[in-house]
């Protein structure tokens, strides 16, 4: 107690924040790595010889997620994430980031989840949820500097003329041919 008088209520706070990140950097990479070495994810040799409709539906839904590349994409961005909340420079990016992370991951709680894990889950989430919030808001004045810097006025000293707006889809629907110019091409002349 004496410890915690002689330390001021700023640092203390700070502290919290730092114990916050790294704990999420934790819950983030070890959610990543499960995904990359298949501890998550995926049916055990007995459920993939059932029928579907036998397989309930946050098994089915494990079973999807699964496959490649999505199950790498999702470890990696988890475990970059987790890593990017480490770093000050990089925490109130990691902060943002984090954050579709844990919703994506309510949401197919809600949807996929029996009823009786639903609820564990879901406040589980909730609460990373509120702790990145809290690290965000830690960070608000960061935060703030980068809003401001993002909507102040365009400085462009580009004005283009009214027929200029006109011409916008016009060329849109002509920069959506450019993937497939070169099949075009090759059924053309090749």
């Amino acid at each position: 107690m004496v410890l915690v008088n002689r330390i001021s209520k700023p640092v203390l706070w700070a502290y919290c924040i730092l114990v916050i990140r790294i704990w999420l950097a934790y819950i983030l990479c070890d959610y990543g790595y499960s995904k990359l070495t298949d501890g998550q994810f995926g049916l055990r040799p007995e459920e993939l010889e059932l029928k579907v409709g036998e397989i309930d539906l946050f098994r089915l839904s494990w079973y999807l997620f699964s496959h490649e590349p999505f199950k790498s994409f999702i470890g990696w961005s988890q475990i970059i994430t987790g890593l990017l909340l480490v770093f000050n420079r990089t925490v109130v990016i990691g902060a943002l980031i984090a954050i579709p992370i844990w919703l994506t991951i309510l949401f197919i709680d809600l949807t996929f989840m029996d009823k009786g894990m639903e609820l564990a889950f879901t406040l589980r989430m909730c609460f990373y949820l509120l702790l990145t919030t809290v690290v965000l808001l830690f960070h608000s004045k960061k935060i703030g500097q980068v809003i401001k810097a993002m909507t102040q006025a365009d400085n462009t000293n580009y004005r283009f003329p009214f027929w200029a707006y006109l011409l916008i889809p016009v060329f849109g629907f002509c920069i959506e041919f450019i993937p497939v110019l070169p099949r075009i091409l090759n059924a053309l002349f090749g």
